[in-house]
């Protein structure tokens, strides 16, 4: 067989490059036979198919066939990497913070991948730019920046979004850092519930993990201001620049808000008193809580939504934090998570677009691009290649939702989350631990029969007299872990998670939590009350 041969087949895997009616035709039917393939994989399980073993060690073994396959031959052999998937928009899975994807913002991936552009130049992605920019406009208007001065820029996930926002850090505190290097003398600060990719990035970027100084939280989960001054000013008579602060705005598993407000105005009492030549940039992580700056402006009082009284609570509880987000120097934004698309969907959020013109490179490193045309991002960013999926999911769901509708949605997976905490809270056996946190994350545990669960909670905190008692019921909690999973396995309760350290106890232990991340629309008071049931079951089981 010659190479044209072998070529006419290659064609036929490809969409055309022009109309043709029966090859387009082909193309649909190939996409609905992957989906009729996934649509027989499901059943009344919170997964795909049937969980598989996986051998990682044979995998690595793998080689590539001598000839050709064909579309529907691959079709099905990819399929088959679906079993035991999660089904993260099914009501019994309550994991952790993966979204389920919505229809449009599916479509708007498959529109990029079908024709491929590159937003590092509009002349490779035309009016997908555009989307990009319309996107970042939105989104600067939602939380409160000028759209005209912001800026922004879709990175490769919630890590790239902080990496961002403390790079442009160390060029304020340190200009001509990207030529000269990082001094040894640059610092940055995040809580302790703070993500770790903070330790990551400062690793990553040169500055080293020694430098990322970690400020304790309070018993609401946010940064405690009194210890981040002290440790700020400690820096600062140390001689120490201050690359980056990076407040939280719904840590992962508590949904812990730090307080922007106060962080800003010490910034500036900071620059003042020490008289510094910049101001440390303020990153925002809120990945998960900028969603919630829907409700900046919506009337809690006459509540037209009419959300329940705890919810209500809750939500005007996380917007008195979240709508300060327009006074931090630059945003992370995942609408991979909050924003119901497709991985991968991040935006850092900039606001003031002079910061990204820190980063730019000079036109002689890059002869060949950037002649010509009105937007030039590869210029600035850390990657050369950026897909056009992210900002057309994000699009397709912005323009879906509304404000209205990202109300209804986040007000009720809120209104889910508090119910399984009014009906955890209803039984002597369970307590809640983020009681004081306002997302859609419930950590909790359970004890065995006997144990005063209104006190136990505080005297393993505060007392290392029960440090026994705490590694005995750290140990129980895992045990209900199993249980109610392998329960959901078959089919009779809810997938739920754990955290191994929802915080440190007062003397160093780590505190075992049970977790029910919600963010399925699809969840209502049945599922909630079914993970109930089944950690009330565990416990009997276990007695």
């Amino acid at each position: 067989m010659t190479y044209r041969n072998i070529l006419d087949k290659i064609r036929l895997a490809f969409p055309q490059p022009v109309s043709d009616t029966i090859h387009d035709s082909y193309f649909i039917h190939s996409m609905m036979r992957a989906l009729d393939q996934v649509d027989d994989l499901k059943t009344h399980l919170p997964f795909l198919g049937n969980m598989v073993e996986t051998d990682f060690d044979t995998a690595k073994k793998t080689t590539i066939e001598d000839s050709m396959s064909t579309v529907e031959e691959v079709t099905t052999d990819l399929v088959g990497y679906l079993q035991g998937m999660t089904i993260f928009g099914h009501p019994r899975t309550q994991q952790n913070v993966v979204a389920p994807t919505t229809i449009p913002s599916m479509i708007g991936v498959l529109l990029a991948s079908l024709h491929n552009p590159n937003l590092a130049w509009d002349e490779f992605s035309r009016l997908v730019a555009l989307a990009e920019v319309e996107v970042i406009g939105m989104t600067s208007q939602l939380i409160g920046y000028q759209p005209e001065q912001a800026s922004g820029v879709f990175t490769f996930g919630g890590t790239g979004t902080t990496l961002y926002g403390v790079k442009m850090g160390i060029e304020k505190a340190c200009p001509g850092s990207i030529q000269h290097g990082i001094p040894d003398d640059v610092v940055v600060f995040v809580s302790d519930a703070g993500h770790y990719c903070a330790a990551n990035i400062t690793g990553w970027l040169g500055i080293g993990t020694d430098n990322l100084i970690t400020i304790p939280t309070t018993v609401e989960n946010e940064i405690d201001l009194e210890i981040l001054e002290q440790e700020l000013r400690h820096a600062l008579t140390d001689g120490k620049k201050i690359a980056a602060i990076i407040a939280t705005l719904g840590t992962t598993d508590a949904f812990g808000l730090d307080n922007l407000m106060k962080i800003v105005v010490m910034r500036e009492t900071l620059v003042d008193e020490f008289k510094l030549d910049y101001h440390p940039h303020i990153h925002a992580d809120a990945v998960i809580g900028w969603a919630w700056s829907v409700f900046n402006h919506y009337d809690f009082e006459s509540n037209p939504l009419g959300f329940r009284p705890r919810t209500v609570r809750a939500l005007a509880g996380a917007c008195r934090r979240i709508r300060d987000l327009h006074l931090v120097d630059s945003v992370g934004i995942d609408f991979h998570k909050t924003g119901f698309t497709p991985y991968i969907s991040s935006l850092v959020l900039v606001k003031d677009k002079n910061d990204l013109d820190r980063l730019k490179r000079t036109r002689e490193q890059m002869p060949y691009l950037y002649h010509f045309g009105q937007y030039k991002p590869g210029m600035y960013t850390l990657e050369t290649s950026r897909s056009g999926t992210g900002p057309l999911a994000a699009l397709a769901n912005l323009k879906l939702f509304g404000e209205e509708g990202m109300r209804a949605i986040l007000g009720h997976i809120v209104e889910m989350t508090q119910l399984l905490r009014e009906h955890l809270e209803g039984h002597e056996g369970t307590t809640v631990l983020n009681k004081a946190n306002f997302g859609t994350v419930t950590l909790f545990r359970a004890y065995p029969v006997g144990v005063d669960t209104f006190e136990i909670k505080r005297q393993e905190f505060e007392d290392d007299a029960f440090k026994d008692s705490l590694l005995a019921h750290n140990s129980y909690n895992q045990e209900i872990f199993n249980y109610v999973n392998s329960e959901a396995m078959e089919g009779r309760g809810v997938f739920i998670s754990t955290t191994d350290c929802y915080r440190h106890t007062s003397y160093g232990e780590p505190i075992v939590a049970l977790k029910s991340f919600i963010l399925s629309p699809f969840v209502d008071e049945e599922d909630v009350e079914t993970v109930v049931e089944k950690v009330l079951e565990a416990r009997e089981h276990m007695a």
